[in-house]
């Protein structure tokens, strides 16, 4: 059975989603990004818990305060993709872990134990769900016609906090910078490609190889 050659509206945003890197100077409407946000905020979270933020920053100078903080001007010059520094828009998608411990220490969380330290979560979910969130946000992004770029504030966190007054009680996850897309533009990092799905597919256990007769049907005609 061939896959449908009818790809529903989600598939093609999907596809066509990619980063982002060089961006015109041209401001985004304030409402787009606001809709952006809106939706992207309506994904999973454990217990509900809900507790990813977002810090907006659509004035120049305070997108000019975000690059000065996470690069000297020297550094600024010499970055390989000065478009990006162009970006309108830098969203900072923050999660709050206390809420998780809150959330968890209610009674139909409680016997869990996991509301008495961040060390009782195996996996911290303040992280996986924030990613739903910006992987909402990226497609957003696709399916507005804008582009988008997601990097983390890597060894800046500290600097980012203090310069734009983030309480101590949030973690950022990631930035996002949105624009208008410069057209004709390469956008990856690196010349790497996606692996086959069948190299990352497993059915049952981990030994086990996928379903043949199904892999051509669900291989993803994506790159």
């Amino acid at each position: 059975m061939a896959p449908s050659q009818d790809r529903s509206c989600l598939e093609k945003v999907i596809g066509a989603r990619h980063m982002s890197r060089h961006f015109s100077t041209d401001g985004v409407d304030p409402a787009k990004v606001h809709r952006i946000l809106d939706l992207a905020r309506r994904s999973p979270s454990a217990g509900n818990t809900q507790a990813t933020e977002f810090l907006v920053l659509d004035q120049v100078q305070d997108v000019k305060r975000y690059w000065a903080t996470t690069m000297s001007q020297a550094r600024q010059e010499a970055f390989a993709w000065p478009t990006l520094l162009a970006a309108p828009v830098l969203v900072l998608v923050l999660t709050r872990p206390g809420a998780y411990l809150r959330r968890y220490h209610e009674p139909d969380k409680a016997k869990t134990g996991r509301w008495q330290s961040e060390d009782r979560w195996p996996v911290p979910y303040w992280w996986v769900d924030s990613g739903a969130v910006v992987q909402n946000v990226l497609l957003l992004a696709t399916e507005s016609q804008l582009g988008a770029c997601l990097f983390g504030p890597f060894d800046h966190e500290s600097n980012l906090r203090e310069t734009f007054s983030v309480p101590l009680d949030r973690r950022i996850v990631a930035t996002i910078a949105l624009g208008h897309p410069l057209p004709g533009r390469p956008s990856r990092s690196a010349n790497r490609q996606r692996p086959e799905l069948s190299s990352i597919l497993h059915y049952g256990s981990w030994t086990r190889p996928d379903h043949s007769e199904l892999s051509s049907v669900v291989r993803s005609p994506m790159t």
